[in-house]
């Protein structure tokens, strides 16, 4: 690495964040929506007076995000003026961008409740160190949104987010995990966004969204979907297979365990099994990068706002799946962070 090379590696560590906060004040002034509502191409003048933003700051703003790709400038026709147009990552950033919009996600990672405890890390990591969000806000992540329905409404959009793009990419590429089945039961599924999906595609299925109940209580009503509120540590709904995203790595091993036990006695005895949507890190995880990359990445979330949580490697998941009785497992890679884990008892 040349010198000008490690000089910017260190900058970019300086500075990080800068992309974060950026991103999260243009969702917060509405750029992307405003640009699309209005033809998809806007001066900075329009742009400027639509918003009510100083010209001179915005302008810096959109330079920024130019630069990074979220915007494009172009002329306006044949004039001299130019105007900014959106790029696919700045549909992303659409507030009204249906099943593509990743703002939920963004919004709540760049939370100043979820951003605090990235602050008490290196504690953390100390041996006997405390749980961060914990140290930071005197309780478990969930336990603070079920007393504040804010946060606990932000945690569920931004998991829809997620849900949203993973499902699309198992519907596309993985709709074979689901043949054969006729009920299944979604393990945490937040406010049912997988399951109203898996409807749409397959709708000789019956889902059940499955979730605590402060949570499934604010969930919306989807046709083809039951809502119902429960303690997956205690029960599970019958089903003939338990399907669970991003739920898992929220756990340490013997948690897990005790989830998948319960998922086992749910699912039919015949053809029952469990689909589990996580990230599979690899063993040689210092050469890996896209994707794969965001499995180390949700790793560092883990341990910042979860007690014992963590991303797995498939040694870490035979155990866990063998110990809660479940010996036979496929992974399958798909077109996102996380890969489909088929077990069966």
């Amino acid at each position: 690495m040349s010198e000008q090379e490690l000089q910017l590696q260190i900058w970019k560590y300086a500075l990080g964040f800068v992309d974060s906060v950026v991103i999260k004040c243009a969702i917060e002034l509405g750029i992307a929506d405003t640009i699309n509502d209005n033809g998809g191409h806007m001066t900075l003048f329009e742009l400027s007076q639509t918003l009510g933003c100083d010209p001179s700051f915005l302008f810096r703003i959109m330079r920024y995000l130019v630069h990074q790709g979220v915007f494009d400038e172009r002329a306006c026709g044949g004039e001299t003026v130019t105007g900014f147009t959106l790029t696919p990552l700045a549909r992303r950033l659409l507030l009204k961008g249906g099943d593509a919009s990743m703002v939920g996600l963004l919004l709540l990672e760049t939370s100043p409740v979820m951003l605090k405890p990235w602050h008490f890390l290196s504690g953390r990591v100390r041996k006997n160190g405390p749980p961060t969000f914990k140290a930071v806000h005197g309780v478990d992540v969930w336990s603070f949104a079920s007393a504040d329905l804010a946060h606990s409404e932000l945690i569920n959009t931004a998991m829809a987010c997620v849900a949203k793009t993973t499902m699309r990419a198992i519907l596309q590429g993985s709709v074979g995990v689901f043949e054969g089945l006729s009920t299944v039961v979604d393990v945490g599924g937040g406010n049912g966004t997988a399951m109203r999906m898996l409807v749409e595609k397959c709708p000789w299925i019956r889902a059940i969204n499955f979730d605590s109940p402060h949570v499934v209580e604010a969930a919306p009503q989807i046709q083809g979907v039951q809502h119902i509120g429960g303690d997956m540590f205690k029960s599970v709904p019958q089903a003939d297979a338990a399907y669970l995203m991003s739920v898992l790595h929220d756990w340490e091993d013997q948690e897990c365990i005790q989830i998948l036990k319960n998922c086992k006695n749910a699912i039919d005895k015949e053809k029952g099994k469990i689909i589990i949507i996580e990230a599979v890190i690899d063993e040689n995880y210092s050469k890996k990068h896209g994707l794969s990359e965001v499995g180390l990445m949700l790793d560092m979330v883990m341990m910042a706002h979860t007690r014992e949580g963590k991303e797995r490697t498939e040694v870490e998941w035979t155990n866990v799946l063998a110990q809660a009785g479940f010996n036979t497992y496929t992974i399958k890679p798909i077109l996102a962070a996380p890969s489909v884990i088929e077990a069966f008892p």
